[in-house]
Order: structure tokens, then sequence, then C-alpha cells
């Protein structure tokens, strides 16, 4: 079982290629941990050297590297959290990685990062969380943007995503975790997610590759379940709010779940994105780029 190459800074040509963005040069970005709990941090990249405009937020079993494409296309100076459990970020608070208690945490980093940030981005679980950091401390989040999410997920709309993420522990090569993930994703290309693979898992001694984030043993903890509450926090909200749908099959969001956020945000605007399921940032990350900064400039 040989090892496999790996630097985290060194595979953005990758992902301008495939996406035909122009690459001159390698991107200012740099890895952040923020003390967030006393002995307990999360880790963001930080991309640019200026102020950030935005804060991304990633979905359950992602990280922060999900956003790589999307940040090169925005080209702008911005921070993208590792979500507690996940990435290089510790585990969450007594162990819980809800919404809310993953919140407190966001909260602590974009403060700390991020705090006149123009809008925050949360896709899936990110979102629901940043959501409740709306709630928790509105003066962070400025803009929302959510991406493929709502608070009506629940187990059924998610059972592909639970799948994968309930699979095996740990794989004997990188060809067979890679492989896993290839099954489950089916509208992405094998390199992007060769890329995202090495981001999101990391080879042991004994030559086994496991996930970087936190495993879990139910739905409920990932935050795919309906959180009514999280209907009532968005209701609250006082500013600008965009919700990003994939249209295609591997998408959580139904016409129900879109008429019910219109419902608690009738000023909300929405986009449907044809050509990509729920990873709308894997799938389509220059339309998303396209769509979070004429939002933030609006």
């Amino acid at each position: 079982m040989g090892s496999v190459d790996y630097d985290e800074f060194g595979l953005f040509h990758e992902n301008a290629q495939e996406f035909g963005l122009p690459f001159d040069r390698p991107p200012v970005v740099r890895r952040e941990a923020v003390e967030v709990e006393p002995g307990r941090r999360l880790s963001s990249l930080v991309w640019g050297e200026t102020e950030p405009e935005l804060v991304l937020l990633h979905g359950g079993a992602q990280n922060a590297h999900t956003w790589d494409t999307v940040a090169l296309a925005l080209r702008r100076p911005l921070v993208a959290v590792d979500l507690p459990g996940h990435g290089h970020s510790d585990n969450g608070r007594a162990g819980s990685l809800s919404p809310a208690d993953s919140a407190a945490d966001v909260a602590v980093t974009i403060r700390a990062l991020a705090p006149r940030a123009r809008a925050v981005v949360g896709m899936s679980l990110g979102g629901l969380t940043a959501i409740a950091l709306g709630r928790q401390d509105p003066d962070l989040v400025r803009r929302l943007v959510l991406v493929d999410i709502t608070p009506g997920v629940n187990a059924e709309k998610s059972a592909p995503i639970i799948a994968f993420v309930q699979g095996p522990a740990s794989f004997t090569s990188f060809e067979e975790i890679l492989a896993r993930t290839i099954e489950f994703n089916p509208t992405r290309s094998e390199s992007s997610l060769r890329r995202g693979v090495l981001h999101n898992a990391v080879q042991r001694a004994d030559g086994t590759w496991v996930w970087r984030y936190r495993r879990f043993p139910s739905a409920t903890e990932y935050g795919l379940v309906n959180y009514p509450a999280l209907w009532d926090h968005l209701s609250g909200l006082t500013v600008p709010v965009m919700l990003v749908r994939g249209m295609l099959a591997q998408s959580v969001v139904d016409d129900l779940d879109e008429a019910e956020l219109l419902r608690h945000q009738p000023s909300a605007r929405v986009e449907h994105v044809t050509n990509a399921g729920h990873s709308v940032q894997g799938d389509a990350p220059l339309e998303l780029a396209r769509l979070i900064a004429d939002f933030v400039r609006s």
C-alpha cells in the first residue's frame, strides 16, 4: 500500500484548468486556527491578503477546500471555515455538531478573521449553521446565501448523503476510497473527486485511509433532519437572503421547501442551477461564484 503525494496548497492549478479559469500564479492562501474554547480550535483557509469580504461554510462530511474553485473564480478575499468535527478543526462543543453549537464556534472565528464580511455563504449543514448564526449573532451575517439547503431537509431527502457518510470506517487503499466517492457523486468529474478525497481523507501509518471528518451514528447529529426552530430563525432574519438550488436529482431541496422558504422570507432571491445537484459548488462553481458576486454587490 503505497503513499500518495499530497500538497494542500499545490492543487489549485488543477481546479483552474478543469473549469477554464486563468492561473498565472498560485493564489495567496494560508491556514489559520482560532481558539474557540480553551484547548479547542477551528481551522480556516484565509484567501487573500486584505480584509475578507465573504465567509464560506461547507456541508456535512466536507471541508473548506470544497470552495476552492468558487474562491478562485470570485478572486476576492474570503475565509472558508472547517466546521467543528471536519477538516483540520477540533470536535464540536461537548461533542455536538448541531447547527446552533457549531454557530457559536463559527461566530468566534468570524470575529477573529472576518468581522466585517459582507455575506455568509452556507451549503447544506453549513447553511443550517449560518441560519443559526444569523439568529445568535446577527451583526456577523449581513447577507445570507443558502446553497441547496432549507430547514426542511430530512432523512428521506438526504438518504444518499446519509448512506455515504455512514459507510466504511476505513479503506485499504486510496483507490478504494476514491471509488466509493465516485459511486456516490455521479455529477462530478473523477479529477475533482480525487482532489476532494486528498483534502478530506488521511492515510494512517498502516497504509489504510480514513476520512478527516468525524463519523456520525445518526442523521440527527449531521443536521440531516427537519429543524422547525430554524424556520423560525429564518423568519426573524432582516438581512437579504438568497437560496441557490441545484435542480438535478441529487438536490435535497424540493418545490415545497422553496415555497416554505419564500413564506418565511418573502423577499428572498431564489436561483435555480440546472446543471447542479446538491453540491452546487462542485458541480457548477463558476455559476455559483457569479451568483454570489452579483448578490453581494446588489
